[in-house]
């Protein structure tokens, strides 16, 4: 059974869309100079809405998120690894202790991220790339 068509304004959405086009220039990104864009539009959005996840931000944050791993994942693919994995070598590789990320991520969330109960949401991804100094797209299952 086919779902029911939603109606939707395409006017009101031509207008919201070429004006946030024209601030954000938001596409699939297809090369170096798009990806650094994009980066740093993902930078802009994580200053902005943090790791709160009902900012009103949040959704495009993960929205450019899935672009930026998107784009990582075909053009600089590494061996699989578990984000939780990822995140405990960089941790051990620093000598980093739980309470060390606290600025980050609530301890008690931490030790769930790390024992597999719990999940790197895009937000979080993008403080810890911003906190180790690599791609936030590390942090997110592949």
């Amino acid at each position: 059974m086919r779902a029911a068509h939603t109606q939707f304004d395409i006017s009101a959405i031509q207008a919201s869309w070429q004006a946030f086009d024209t601030i954000a220039h938001l596409r699939p990104i297809h090369s170096e100079d798009e990806y650094d864009r994009t980066v740093a539009l993902m930078d802009s959005l994580l200053d902005e809405a943090g790791d709160n996840e009902d900012h009103p931000l949040s959704s495009l944050l993960d929205l450019v998120s899935e672009l930026v791993s998107k784009y990582d994942q075909e053009h600089y693919p590494i061996n699989p690894a578990k984000p939780k994995d990822v995140l405990r070598f960089l941790m051990d590789d620093r000598g980093l202790k739980q309470e060390d990320l606290s600025a980050i991520v609530p301890q008690s969330n931490l030790s769930a991220i790390l024992s597999g109960k719990r999940k790197i949401s895009a937000t979080l991804a993008g403080k810890l790339g911003k906190y180790f100094g690599i791609s936030p797209a590390m942090f997110l299952p592949g």
